[in-house]
This record gives C-alpha cells, structure tokens and sequence, in this order.
C-alpha cells in the first residue's frame, strides 16, 4: 500500500510539473505555428492526441492560492490559446471561428473548457478570470483563431518568461501595420482598443499615452482616432 502511495505521489508530482511548465503545447506550438502566428490547422489535427493530453493535464491542475500571480497568467493565456486551437480542429474545416456555433451560439459563450469540476467559456477565461488579475497586455498574447487578433505566440507562456514577453508582444502588436496605423497626427486601430478601452485607460493616462508606451513614433495628444474593421478570418496557413 505504502509503495502504491509513493508511486501515486509520484505520478501526480510529475504530471503537475509537466502541466506547470507547459512543455507539451510549447512542442506543438513550435511545430504547427509559424513565427508569425499563422497556425497549420490541417497538420495540427495529425497532433490531437498529443493536445488532447495538455489539455487534460490543464483541465487536472487549475490554479490555486498559492501560486502566483504570473504562473496564474500563464496558465490561464496557455488554456485560451490552446483550448481555442481545439474548438477550431474539432470543426475543420471552417473559414472562421464565428462560423462555429451557429447564428445565434456565440463560440465565445460555448462552455467546453473543464478546469478542475468546473466548465468555462472562453469568454468566462478572459473576462471573468484573466482580465480580473489586473493586466492588460494579456489583451496581446490571447489569440481567437483570426486574422485581426493578436498572433498566436509559438512559444508556450510560463511564470518565468512571462514578462518578457507580454511587454514583447505588447511592442510588436501596437507596432503591426497590418492592425494598427500609426501617425503623429492619427491614428486608426484595432478594435480591440475599442472594445477594450477602459483597461488601457487610466485617471492618469488615455488611450494616446497608453499606444505612445510601445509605438515606434511619438503620437500627438490629439491626434484623431479611428477603428479598422475586425477580420474574422481564420488564421491559417
């Protein structure tokens, strides 16, 4: 009984270990997704087996009190980012995510996504849990399967290189001419400042100062602000 224990602890220990660090879906995100976040759906499915396992080691160990808050983060962008990946696998082929779900099912309302005894939509895991630890960037490293979001990283998030990289991808999204057009006298930009104003907007800075902490150029006080249109297209090779 004593040795079943030790092998159980065992077991378990590993498995926690293997979900904390995320290898598994770093593997998968090297091997079907490009440097610019277009992702390989028809080759992933040859990998589902493999997702279907990360997923399961996500869904065993949600996060607790006592982690902190980056490893929270990076769990919870990983569980976006992936659980998304298989919702879109599960209906390929599809030219966009909205076409899941029918005309009046939300995809982002559908609830899939089991952590601990507990199911969540993707919109539960962004609004109701990642937003709400109070970091705005995370807005730049989920991913929705579409060409107007912020690409998908190819590299998995962890407690250690999490940082790094949403003050990384925070550059790069604000800066990407393909999302964003930025001038000294306007801007036009991704809906997602829009929808999302007020987590970049503070009593102490609005959206220009925000855009001027990672914008290559200086963007004037007044300048004027316009919204491009969202591309709901599948982010596919």
């Amino acid at each position: 009984m004593k040795i079943h224990c030790l092998f159980f602890l065992f077991f378990f220990l590993v498995l926690n270990i293997q979900s904390q660090n995320h290898q598994l879906w770093n593997n998968l995100l090297q091997k079907h997704v490009s440097v610019e976040g277009k992702v390989n759906y028809k080759a992933f499915l040859q990998d589902e087996a493999k997702l279907a396992k990360y997923l399961k080691e996500l869904s065993e160990n949600p996060p607790q009190e006592s982690w902190s808050l980056n490893k929270k983060k990076a769990y919870l962008i990983n569980v976006y980012n992936a659980f998304t990946v298989q919702l879109i696998l599960e209906n390929y082929p599809v030219n966009s995510i909205k076409d899941i779900g029918g005309l009046f099912a939300s995809p982002f309302k559908k609830e899939f996504i089991p952590l601990g005894n507990k199911v969540y939509s993707l919109d539960a895991i962004e609004k109701e849990m990642l937003l709400k630890l109070g970091d705005e960037r995370v807005h730049f490293a989920i991913n929705c399967a579409s060409y107007s979001c912020p690409k998908l990283h190819n590299k998995a998030f962890t407690e250690t290189n999490l940082e790094a990289k949403l003050e990384k991808l925070a550059v790069a999204f604000v800066n990407d001419k393909k999302l964003n057009n930025l001038q000294a006298d306007q801007v036009e930009l991704s809906k997602i400042f829009k929808w999302y104003k007020s987590d970049f907007e503070t009593d102490e800075q609005d959206l220009i100062d925000y855009l001027n902490k990672f914008s290559e150029i200086q963007i004037k006080a007044d300048a004027k602000i316009s919204f491009k249109d969202y591309n709901w297209g599948l982010n596919g090779k």
